[in-house]
Formats: C-alpha cells, sequence, structure tokens
C-alpha cells in the first residue's frame, strides 16, 4: 500500500510540472512599444491594458479655423479652338510643279506655299496683248479719217451723216480698245493664281496633295490647312444660372479664365475671357463663353479638352475650414470643436461656397476655433480627444529598457537598453523579476513571458547567456 501511494504522488507532481511548464510557455508576448520591466514590479507598456495610452480618449487630427480671401470660380468644361483655320486651295487648274513648305511649319500671310505650271496663263496674257495692239492700230484709223471728215464738213464736201458716223467708229474702238486691257488684267491675275499663297500666319498641316497632281480650284480639301495657334481661344459652357452673376462681374472688367487639364488638376496658362453667345442652349441649359489666351509656348493646341476656371469674385477675410471637416446630415452641417479641456463639441454650420478641398462658412465658426478634420466618426458630443500630430511629424518609437533587481546573491541586477526601430519586436506587460539562480553574483536574473496583465509565471524559461543588443539584455546570465 506504501508503494502505490508513493507512486500516485510522484504521478501527481510530475503531472503538476509539466502542466505549469506548458502554461509558461503558452503564454502570449504582443509586440508594443516603449516596454520597462524594473525591480520586479509589472508595468504595462504604453497603449496597451493597464498602460497610460490616453485614458479612453479618441485620437484625431483636427486644424484650426483659418480667416483668408476666397476667390470665386465657376468651372465649365471647354475645347481649344484655333484663332483662324484656313484651308489652302488653288484658285486655278493646272499641274503642280513645286512645293515651298514643310509640313508643320509656321508661315507667315503672304508667302509663297506651292506653284502650279504657269506656261498655259502666260499665253493668255500674251494674247490679250496682242489683241490690244490690233484694235490700238484700228483705233488711230479711225481717228485719222474722223479729221479729214471734220475738214471735208466744213468745207461741205461730205454730209453730217457721215461725219456722225466716223465719229460712232472712234468710240467703238475706244471702248475695244478699254475692253483688251480688262482681259490682260484678267489674264495676269490668273497667271498670278499660279503661285499659292498662304491667306493667313500660322502653323500649316500635313501635305494633301504631292507635286506632278492635277489640281482643281474645285477640289474641297485643298493643298493642306493653316492653323492660328498664337492667340488661340477656348468655348466653354457655364449653367444658365450663372449667366447673370458673370456678365455683372463683366460689366466691372475684364475676367481671368484658367485652363486646367482634363483630370482639373494642372493649371496649364491663363487667359482673358472674351465674350458671351448671344443666345442659351435650350437642349442642354447652358451659355457658350469665349475665352482668349495668348499660348506663347503653345500649351494649349486645337481641340484640346480642358476645364476652365472663370474667377468672378474675391470673398474677403472669409472663415474656411478644410471640407473634410464637415458632416452633412438631415440636420444639416455640422463640424466638431475641440474645446481647451481636450473634448470636443458638435457645432451646426452654414456653408457658403467650396472651392477644392476648402470650404466657406457662414456661420458657427469664428477665428481661434479648431475643428476635427479626422476621425469624427468615433466622436460624439463631449467626447475626449487627443489631437494626433501631422503626418510625418510624429516621435520615433520609444527605447525599450529592462532594468533587474538585485538579485539573491546581493549583486546588483541585469541592465539592458536596446533602441528599436524597424520590424524590432517589444513585449507588453512583461515584468523582470528577481533572479533565483545567479551566476557568481554578475547579476543574474530570470525573465519570463507574462500574459496582458504583466504577470511572470514558470519557471521553464530557456538560459540565454551573452552580450544581447535590441531584443537581447546585456551582461547577464540567466534564465528568460
Amino acid at each position: 500500500m506504501m508503494v502505490r501511494n508513493w507512486i500516485f504522488f510522484v504521478t501527481v507532481v510530475v503531472l503538476s510540472l509539466h502542466i505549469a511548464g506548458c502554461s509558461g510557455n503558452a503564454a502570449p508576448s504582443t509586440q508594443q512599444q516603449g516596454q520597462t520591466g524594473q525591480g520586479g514590479g509589472g508595468r504595462g507598456a504604453r497603449g496597451g491594458p493597464g498602460g497610460s495610452g490616453g485614458g479612453g480618449a479618441v485620437p484625431v487630427s483636427a486644424v484650426p479655423v483659418a480667416v483668408q480671401d476666397m476667390p470665386i470660380y465657376f468651372r465649365g468644361l471647354g475645347t481649344v479652338t484655333a484663332n483662324n483655320t484656313s484651308v489652302v486651295k488653288s484658285r486655278v487648274d493646272g499641274p503642280l510643279v513645286r512645293i515651298n513648305f514643310q509640313e508643320g511649319q509656321d508661315v507667315k500671310e503672304g508667302q509663297v506655299l506651292a506653284e502650279i505650271d504657269p506656261r498655259t496663263f502666260a499665253a493668255t496674257v500674251n494674247q490679250a496683248k496682242a489683241t490690244l495692239a490690233k484694235d490700238e492700230a484700228t483705233l488711230h484709223d479711225a481717228q485719222t479719217n474722223l479729221a479729214r471728215f471734220e475738214a471735208l464738213a466744213k468745207e461741205g464736201v461730205i454730209a453730217q451723216q457721215q461725219l456722225d458716223t466716223q465719229r460712232s467708229q472712234v468710240g467703238q474702238f475706244e471702248g475695244q480698245i478699254g475692253a483688251d486691257k480688262a482681259q490682260i488684267d484678267a489674264a495676269s491675275l490668273q497667271l498670278s493664281f499660279t503661285k499659292i499663297t498662304a491667306p493667313i500666319s500660322g502653323q500649316i498641316g500635313l501635305r494633301k496633295v504631292d507635286v506632278g497632281n492635277i489640281i482643281h480650284a474645285a477640289d474641297p480639301n485643298g493643298i493642306a490647312v493653316i492653323t492660328q495657334l498664337q492667340p488661340i481661344v477656348v468655348i466653354f459652357s457655364l449653367p444658365e444660372d450663372q449667366l447673370q452673376t458673370t456678365l455683372q462681374a463683366m460689366r466691372k472688367g475684364v475676367l481671368t479664365a484658367d485652363a486646367y487639364t482634363r483630370d482639373d488638376k494642372t493649371k496649364i496658362v491663363s487667359g482673358k475671357l472674351l465674350t458671351v453667345d448671344n443666345a442659351i442652349d435650350t437642349t442642354t441649359g447652358t451659355s457658350k463663353f469665349k475665352a482668349v489666351f495668348q499660348n506663347q509656348s503653345r500649351e494649349l493646341w486645337p481641340n484640346q479638352f480642358v476645364n476652365v476656371h472663370l474667377l468672378v469674385d474675391v470673398k474677403q477675410g472669409a472663415v474656411t475650414i478644410p471640407s473634410a471637416a464637415i458632416i452633412r446630415g438631415a440636420n444639416g452641417s455640422l463640424v466638431y470643436v475641440v474645446k481647451p479641456d481636450s473634448t470636443v463639441e458638435a457645432r451646426n454650420v452654414q456653408v457658403g461656397i467650396t472651392e477644392g478641398t476648402v470650404a466657406q462658412i457662414d456661420s458657427g465658426l469664428q477665428s481661434g476655433d479648431v475643428v476635427v478634420t479626422d476621425g469624427q466618426d468615433k466622436l460624439q458630443n463631449n467626447a475626449k480627444v487627443t489631437v494626433q500630430p501631422p503626418a510625418g511629424q510624429g516621435g520615433g518609437r520609444g527605447n525599450r529598457q529592462a532594468q533587474g533587481g538585485v538579485d539573491q546573491s546581493g549583486q546588483s541586477g541585469q541592465s539592458a537598453q536596446g533602441n528599436q526601430s524597424g520590424q524590432t519586436t517589444d513585449r507588453s506587460g512583461q515584468t523582470g523579476r528577481q533572479g533565483t539562480t545567479g551566476s557568481g553574483g554578475s547579476g543574474g536574473q530570470t525573465f519570463q513571458r507574462g500574459g496582458p496583465e504583466g504577470t511572470s509565471n514558470g519557471t521553464n524559461a530557456s538560459p540565454v547567456t551573452g552580450n544581447q543588443t535590441g531584443r537581447k539584455r546585456q551582461g547577464g546570465t540567466g534564465n528568460r
């Protein structure tokens, strides 16, 4: 019976030790910052249970109310349009013998761009000149006969009717001379049309016909197209509700128009509002406006899609906040204002105009108020908050320090410090307890993983010996 009892007692002891070792090894460790285990007294890390991480305060972002001049813009969608566009066409028919421009070249008004074979038109001019010479000789003969008839008529040799007939012939020949001269001018003009010139200054496009082809005045496409890029205009639309406000602003002075990219984020160039169309489009309920841009660097290109911001007014001394601070609900718009005691107050506001990410407040706020811009979904009236610093300005992660107490040999305990950064882990709630074993009085100390409450239990920790950096401890020999 004694042997059986002894065996039962040994079995119970072994099972108890095994259960205690399993529970000590299975205690979880959490990754936290700023751990300190000192003198065997368990103290939780910052932000963990039992720590001093804000006492239930909600972390939020907040900014003060700003008082500044607020520009008022009307925004519309627009299309870049060339100020002038001209199709280069021939005014006469004939074979194209020469091209005097390069595609994409800047040309000046009157510059010769192409030439048609001029020989046919030169022959017509020569023919008209020959006809003129013949008619001039006939006129000279008629004038000579008229002088004779006048002398004979004075002497009564010929009848008055014959004299009148001769005068009429002279007049006919003089009219013929005038027609011949006009014919020469017309033929010379046709000859000049064989040299095709630029009707306007601008940039010429791609060539649409090659040398050697017969071109005609009736060809619809012409030879090329010239587009005037400097200055250039943008045609954009605004809702009809904004028309009267814009017209009133136009009476006060010239309005500034800014062209933005398709995504409405990048400003391209600034210009001036030129005019407004004289009728509202009934199909869209919008009015068309024309703005002109000097386009010195050719930032704008014909048929380019742009967003236009038309500056119509500037509100002086406006109370402004980020639009992200505004919460819109069934009872209107409200913001959370941070009070001096670090609590928040829900306050109704009257929102005026919004430009981008900035909102103008007509009533409800004043200079000096601080409004919450992030974290409003976790707030209610009189909630306690902690205002976080802007991103990138927060302090670095804390240093971990573990200081041991005095061991049983009477020697000073182990002290270890390690700078923690990146993925270095930290344990919350660990307690440095006095070592139960020491090695020659060298500061032996036992560290064991504890639970969330910072308790240390169990004795089956693996020994760690040597210099430790970061997660290890320097100069200590003991069980961990």
